[in-house]
């Protein structure tokens, strides 16, 4: 279990990241590449990085941190922060409001709490294991949609797509031949709370790094949901591939891939 201090360094790092998102969000920012030129990051990426991680360093000093733009950091304590300072970089590029913040803690390689805000929006999500989660204060609840063919997912593409033949785009023409809709936001992050609140009913996407899924997987789970990977088993934090949902299409959502991916 969090404690105290822990839920509310973690949720001061994530607002003060965030109101920087949101302040510079119409300016004009400095863009690179990742590898690929559809793998974008800004020096916003950095800026709200370099904040959290500093708060973190500060309150926890034996503690590891794993952040996306800088890597790892150990620490002597065993526990490990996991923090996404900007999860939608290439919709806050584009001027497109769909963006968050991401920060978990994990203890004994278990995710103990998970805090996540979202400016545009004025959201803020946190989770603790055992203890619920919550928007704004609001309890979470998954969807009660019953099967696929009434639900509403998400999904996303990696970022090699050009040259990988893992795709994702045989997947996403199954389900939506399937489902009532499938979307592509651009925030795994957003795409796992939004399952939480009940918005989507499932979200799956088949690569994603440690700091999409760390805070938003306890979402999940603390509002009734069922999180995966591809196949059923338990979710690898630190190599992701994931399926989640409401549990009630849970199974239906793993056969699809099942008959697509065999």
């Amino acid at each position: 279990m969090a404690s105290s201090l822990e839920r509310r360094v973690a949720i001061d790092a994530a607002r003060a990241a965030g109101d920087i998102l949101r302040t510079e969000f119409r300016a004009a920012h400095r863009v690179a590449f990742k590898g690929q030129t559809i793998n974008l990051v800004t020096e916003m990426d950095e800026r709200a990085e370099e904040l959290i991680v500093g708060r973190l360093a500060s309150a926890f000093p034996d503690d590891a941190i794993l952040a996306e733009e800088r890597g790892a950091a150990r620490g002597r304590s065993g526990r490990r922060w996991i923090v996404d300072p900007l999860d939608g970089t290439t919709n806050y590029a584009h001027g497109l409001p769909v963006f968050a913040v991401s920060i978990a803690l994990e203890v004994d390689r278990r995710i103990v709490l998970g805090v996540a805000y979202n400016p545009s929006a004025d959201e803020l999500y946190v989770a603790e294991r055992g203890r619920g989660a919550t928007v704004n204060d609001e309890r979470l609840a998954v969807s009660t949609t019953a099967t696929l063919e009434e639900s509403l997912l998400s999904t996303g593409f990696p970022y090699n797509i050009r040259e990988t033949p893992d795709t994702n785009l045989k997947e996403y023409a199954a389900f939506a031949l399937r489902c009532r809709g499938v979307r592509r936001l651009g925030s795994a992050v957003l795409d796992l709370a939004w399952v939480a609140a009940g918005r989507l009913d499932g979200f799956w996407e088949l690569r994603l790094g440690p700091w999409d899924v760390a805070a938003a997987s306890l979402f999940v789970e603390e509002a009734g949901g069922r999180i995966t990977n591809l196949v059923g088993g338990a979710v690898d934090v630190d190599a992701p591939a994931v399926v989640a949902s409401n549990g009630r299409i849970h199974d239906e959502m793993l056969g699809v891939l099942r008959d697509v991916r065999a």
